[in-house]
Parts: structure tokens; sequence; C-alpha cells
């Protein structure tokens, strides 16, 4: 037996990464798994990995249209979620100074707007005692120059999971942060690779990434992500779920 069996979970941004890696484990504990990602290619492929059952749903989570034709599907075919993690995100190097309106907007839209409204779209299908999982970022508690606004981003998300928890605490559903550090995804490479090489972040390059030596794997966040899904965690609400191999606490 699977510890998700019979759920239905949503993932956004499940394309590659940590979303990609989150549904693959979701599926392998028995849940349905809804897939989002903007990129229709990437997409397939990512719910090819999961199996039969991850469903591709096309959809930018910025996109209060596209959020509507997601959960519209959702309703059709399942009529119900036990499980959101609201994961979709991009990150931009923007030192101040250089920041553009188009940079923020997008930034802005994808990782609060889209948390926002993901979360609001699935009130109506979300079972009692349901688990919600924002996917913040360490970056929101350190002070790396260039990612102000990701970071800010990020912050908003985390205090999100706070407010969240207590308006929907009535109905038993958990909200909590998840908060990865560097991580070996297609995401962070791009990101670092945007640093002009002299003022790449220290705990990117050339240090090493983490107390531990080395980056995290999206399986690892994956595994933390079941335990916020799961019924192991029946007891945990409001929280944020710190895992950065100790970047912001060593």
């Amino acid at each position: 037996m699977g510890q998700l069996d019979d759920k239905t979970a949503l993932v956004t941004g499940a394309s590659s990464g940590i979303g990609l890696a989150i549904a693959r484990r979701f599926a392998a504990e028995g849940a349905t798994v809804y897939m989002t990602g903007r990129r229709k290619t990437e997409l397939e492929a990512a719910v090819a990995q999961v199996g039969a059952l991850g469903i591709a749903i096309q959809a930018d989570a910025s996109d209060l249209g596209d959020l509507d034709r997601v959960f519209a599907e959702i309703t059709n075919r399942s009529g119900l979620l036990d499980i959101v993690v609201a994961n979709a995100g991009v990150g931009e190097y923007s030192p101040l100074g250089t920041i553009t309106e188009e940079e923020y907007d997008r930034t802005a839209s994808i990782n609060f707007k889209g948390t926002v409204f993901t979360v609001q779209k699935a009130l109506s299908l979300l079972t009692v005692g349901a688990s919600v999982t924002l996917i913040s970022s360490n970056s929101a508690l350190l002070a790396t120059p260039g990612l102000g606004v990701y970071a800010a981003s990020k912050a908003a998300v985390r205090s999100l999971a706070r407010t969240w928890a207590a308006e929907l605490a009535s109905r038993k559903i958990r909200v909590n942060a998840l908060t990865p550090g560097p991580v070996e995804t297609p995401g962070l490479a791009e990101l670092v690779a945007a640093f002009p090489r002299d003022d790449r972040p220290t705990a990117v390059e050339p240090a090493p990434p983490t107390p531990l030596g080395r980056f995290g794997r999206p399986d690892e966040i994956a595994a933390a992500a079941l335990y916020l899904a799961s019924d192991q965690s029946s007891f945990t609400t409001g929280a944020e779920m710190l895992v950065d191999g100790g970047v912001t606490q060593l």
C-alpha cells in the first residue's frame, strides 16, 4: 500500500525539477496526479515519466483563464482534490538598478499571483483534511545580491502559508510551506548562469553549496513534500519545512 492511495493531487510547475520529482513520488505512493506546465513538449515528457497516474494539463499558473481550465478538468474527471502543491515558479537575476517592469511582472505573476489563485480556485474542490503545500525558497531567508524580487516573492509565499493555515483550520485543511535550498534542477542551472561570474553567490560557486558539501536532489525535496501531503503530518500546519542542507541554520 502507498501513503497516498486513492488520493488526488495537483502539482503545478511539474514539467521538470522539483515539481516533476514530487509528481513522480506522489504517483509512486498511489495518488492520481494532475500536472501543469507551460511548455507542452516538456510536460508530456514529464507525464510519461510519472506513468498512468499522471495527467497533463498545459497551463500557465499566472493566467487565470488557464487555471479555470485546470480546475474545470479536475472537477470533470475527479470531482475533488486531497492535495495541492503550488510549485510553479521562476527566478531571475535582477540587481537593484536594473530591474525591469517585465522582469518584475513575470516573477510576481508566476510566484505570487499564481500561488494565490491556484489555491483560491482549488478551495471548492478541497476535501476535509486536505493538504496544501506552498513551495518557497531559502533565498527568502538570505541576502543574495541580484535576487531581491525573487526572494521577496518567495517570502510572500511563506507568509501566505501562515495566514491560510489559520483561515482553513476550521475545514481541517493543513497549509504548510516547503522551503528548499540549492537543488540540482534545470531552473537553478539557468539562474546561476545568469549571474556575472564575479557576482555568483558563494552559496552556489565556488564554495561548497551547503554545509553538507553538496547540492540537494529533487527527490529529497519530493520526500519532504510527501510527508506534508500524507497523514504522517496530520498535526502540522502553518509550518515551514526547511530542506536546504543547513544553509540557513549553520
